[in-house]
């Protein structure tokens, strides 16, 4: 059963143009409740904090991550059979959304966080989900912290391209691991751009084994992060989504047992990396129309107050132009992404089928970040010389979203992912 707050009045949100059930509806109302008060002020906070301070015990880091695991959100992609929450795809997707409008950072933190564990629940064995998942699952204190171990040194957006292609020799790991016995040991490095890692206690962890010809000669494990042989990094100082800390992570011999491993050296490894790739883009989709929308309602509510040329801004024909537009693009980007998502949670947690359309998936993520940096370009305008200004959250958001055509495979990557599938695919 979800955790709602209890208020007297509703939160007035966006205009929904799918009809929502009750349910629903108290579910955007409270979780654009908790953004708005919980989430947003931390996310500041954590902006301006320095690397090293935002994951020092008391940062307010991990007083938000404890909120929304008593809140619920990072069991929200789990079916209910295994510890769900029940909601619907749309109520998923308004969860995502009012995160992102919240905070890109924290989105991405508590995205991240479901990962290996949400895997290791679909795909794991028995003794893993009673180990691992559980524990995870009735967590409200932050003690389980998950990430995801993909891009290294040599290889960042383009692992997927190697993981589609498996060509030999093309795309070889930095991260690999070897069987022996009844265990993995693993020996490589993660890049500095692992989002959460520096706070997690568990990575869903990316690794080609020993004498593979290629990133698809893989496997994808949870990897405890106290264990004997891991050491991290200082976490890096980035311009955007400063709010999820960002580090590299070592393997020096680290053993795991092979029931860690959830996708083993197999033809179904590249499926099983192809279909998360669906499951995270419609996601960062669904951030990224939450991150447009901020940006606009902060451009709306600036431009109906700040006078310039003797009038309100929002009296002057440019600017109702241009808010409409980002009004019309945030629209559009909302229900392609709700669209996609439906299908991707149908035919891989509710189906179990393992065949949505990565073009689609693709272009959801895709589409809704070329989305977001426009318009968080276009409120910034609006502001004007104070939207430089550190001052104003616009300034924030601005920064995010221009990392977003990077973080989770750049625009130009995925979309080179897309394609390949649009030609091999693609019917008539």
């Amino acid at each position: 059963m979800f955790i709602f707050f209890n208020h007297d009045n509703i939160i007035m949100v966006y205009f929904d143009l799918d009809t929502l059930n009750k349910e629903e509806i108290f579910l955007k109302d409270n979780v654009h409740k908790f953004a708005k008060e919980v989430i947003r002020p931390a996310s500041i906070k954590l902006d301006k904090m320095k690397p090293e301070d935002r994951i020092a015990p008391g940062s307010p880091y991990f007083d938000v991550i404890r909120e929304m695991k008593r809140q619920g959100y990072h069991r929200i992609h789990l079916p209910e059979n295994l510890g769900g929450l029940g909601l619907t795809n749309i109520g998923r997707y308004i969860v995502m959304e009012e995160l992102g409008w919240a905070s890109l950072g924290l989105a991405t933190a508590i995205g991240v966080d479901a990962i290996p564990f949400t895997l290791a629940a679909i795909f794991g064995s028995k003794e893993l989900y009673e180990e691992l998942v559980i524990p995870w699952i009735n967590d409200n204190e932050g003690k389980y912290h998950g990430c995801w171990g993909v891009t290294e040194p040599e290889h960042g957006s383009d692992y997927l391209l190697f993981i589609r292609d498996g060509e030999a020799g093309i795309g070889r790991g930095n991260v690999i691991a070897r069987k022996e016995g009844n265990e993995w040991v693993i020996n490589g490095q993660k890049s500095a751009w692992v989002s959460a890692a520096p706070v997690a206690t568990h990575m869903g962890l990316h690794a080609q084994i020993e004498g593979g010809k290629s990133l698809s000669d893989g496997i994808f494990a949870i990897v405890p992060l106290n264990i004997k042989g891991v050491r991290k990094g200082m976490p890096s100082d980035m311009l955007g989504v400063r709010d999820c800390p960002q580090g590299e992570v070592f393997f020096d011999d680290v053993r795991i047992p092979d029931h860690y491993v959830i996708a083993g050296p197999s033809p179904f490894y590249s499926v099983f990396f192809d279909q998360l790739l669906c499951l995270t883009s419609v996601g960062v989709g669904a951030y990224s129309v939450g991150l447009a929308r901020a940006a606009f309602e902060e451009a709306l509510k600036y431009a109906k107050t700040r006078i310039q040329g003797g009038k309100l801004l929002v009296q002057h024909k440019n600017i109702k132009l241009k808010l409409y537009e980002m009004f019309e693009k945030i629209e559009t980007a909302r229900y392609y992404v709700r669209k996609v998502m439906n299908h991707v949670y149908e035919r891989i947690l509710t189906e179990r089928a393992y065949d949505a359309s990565p073009r689609h998936a693709r272009a959801a993520q895709i589409y809704a970040k070329k989305i977001a940096f426009e318009v968080v370009n276009d409120a910034l305008q609006i502001f004007g010389a104070y939207g430089l200004s550190s001052d104003f959250i616009i300034e924030k958001l601005f920064r995010d979203s221009r990392a977003l055509l990077i973080e989770d495979g750049t625009v130009e990557v995925l979309s080179l992912d897309a394609a390949e599938d649009v030609i091999s695919s693609y019917s008539e």
